[in-house]
């Protein structure tokens, strides 16, 4: 009998990472969609995974690809756009999905987890919005869908502490903007977690989840934390409202963007859930004291180690 096959878009992100070989051990063929899967040699030696090259916004190829799936899961998402208007994020989150969708119905797959966010269709980011106009389309469409809305997701080489390690490596005192606003962390392996379970239960089609761990921090608190397990002594300095929508504005030109006006607006919502998706999944909630510590420990102890090996 051969083994369930399962399309996944955005593949080799932070989560895809975790998912793809959680995928592979749970007895499914996986096959991961790339513009430059040359580049992936390390995820295409997973065995049952299979890289392969595809410009996701041609329907036909996209649909090409999914012909015999059994499943799509779309993972793709950005925090920042290049421009200013919204035009990124709506070709990344909301034009995607509907070409993934058509792609889905083209090629007879009949399932499709989708990847959102804590306040989808909330505020006025780009970010949000455009998630929410996404989650539209999937709820629109005739496919057995399942949405999950995460919270901030930590884990090895996460963006969320190991960003802040890096900030904090820079400079003695950081200025920090909605210094307080809240977030519910939840880790990257509860969140593959939920996608596995979803994929077992046949009652979570049609079903949106809320997927957030269980403890509530604010952004000066994540920060603190960052910096106590690194063994660095920082000053943080939350900033007003008008500075901090400042800070934004001044970041939306720096390279690579670091922090954007669009950031700063999805920060106005506390990104903390109400209905608990883990525990209507039956995924036990992972604590952050029990990852963080040793990963940041362990990484602060290798910086130190390059700094020694440079002055050699």
């Amino acid at each position: 009998m051969s083994k369930p096959h399962i399309v996944v878009l955005g593949g080799t992100g932070f989560v895809g990472s975790h998912l793809v070989p959680a995928l592979a051990r749970s007895g499914w063929r996986v096959t991961v969609a790339s513009r430059n899967a040359e580049r992936l040699r390390d995820l295409a030696v997973v065995p049952d995974v299979r890289v392969c090259s595809v410009d996701a916004y041609d329907r036909t190829a996209l649909a090409n690809l999914l012909k015999g799936a059994d499943a799509a899961i779309n993972l793709v998402g950005i925090l920042n756009e290049r421009g200013f208007k919204g035009a990124g994020f709506r070709r990344a989150h909301v034009d995607l999905t509907g070409i993934l969708i058509g792609a889905c119905k083209d090629a007879g797959v009949p399932r499709l987890l989708q990847m959102s966010s804590l306040n989808a269709g909330r505020g006025d980011s780009y970010y949000l919005t455009t998630r929410g106009e996404a989650e539209q389309r999937v709820r629109a469409s005739d496919l057995a869908w399942t949405i999950f809305q995460p919270s901030v997701i930590f884990g090895p080489g996460d963006g969320l502490f190991f960003r802040f390690a890096q900030l904090l490596a820079l400079a003695p005192v950081l200025p920090l903007a909605r210094a307080e606003a809240k977030f519910a962390p939840v880790y990257v392996g509860d969140v593959v977690a939920a996608f596995l379970r979803a994929l077992e239960d046949p009652a979570s089609i049609g079903q949106t989840y809320e997927i957030y761990g269980p403890e509530v921090l604010t952004l000066r608190e994540i920060v603190a934390y960052t910096a106590r397990h690194r063994g660095l002594k920082r000053g943080i300095v939350g900033l007003p409202k008008v500075l901090g929508r400042l800070q934004a504005a001044v970041f939306d030109f720096v390279p690579g963007k670091p922090f954007s006006t669009d950031n700063w607006k999805s920060l106005q919502i506390d990104s903390v859930g109400g209905i608990d998706g883990l525990f209507r999944l039956g995924v036990d909630k992972t604590r952050i004291d029990s990852v963080m510590p040793t990963l940041l420990g362990a990484s602060a102890h290798q910086a130190r180690l390059d700094r020694c090996r440079a002055l050699r």
